[in-house]
């Protein structure tokens, strides 16, 4: 049997890494914790430059690149959510 899930609002990188799984693995909760891990460890990059740095201040001001309240998830927090499966992610090209 293959698994499937009914399509919930805009949250297609859940639905999609928990077909590719073939199981319901990961909540929209849980994808976000991923998220706020990888926006962490961004901003401890950034800050390497200093916390007054232009880069390291837009991201701030910016806030989340790796998830939003509509569902969105990027790229990097998918790969995250794979890595602990052993799994990893390669461009088309």
């Amino acid at each position: 049997m293959v698994y499937h899930e009914k399509q919930e609002g805009a949250l297609c990188a859940q639905h999609a890494v928990n077909s590719l799984l073939q199981g319901p693995y990961y909540t929209a909760v849980e994808l976000a914790d991923i998220a706020r891990q990888l926006d962490d460890a961004e901003r401890i990059a950034l800050s390497e430059a200093g916390i007054d740095s232009k880069d390291y201040l837009q991201a701030i001001a910016d806030g989340s690149r790796n998830y939003d309240d509509s569902g969105f998830f990027s790229v990097s927090t998918i790969v995250q959510a794979l890595s602990v499966f052993g799994l990893t992610m390669r461009p088309i090209r």
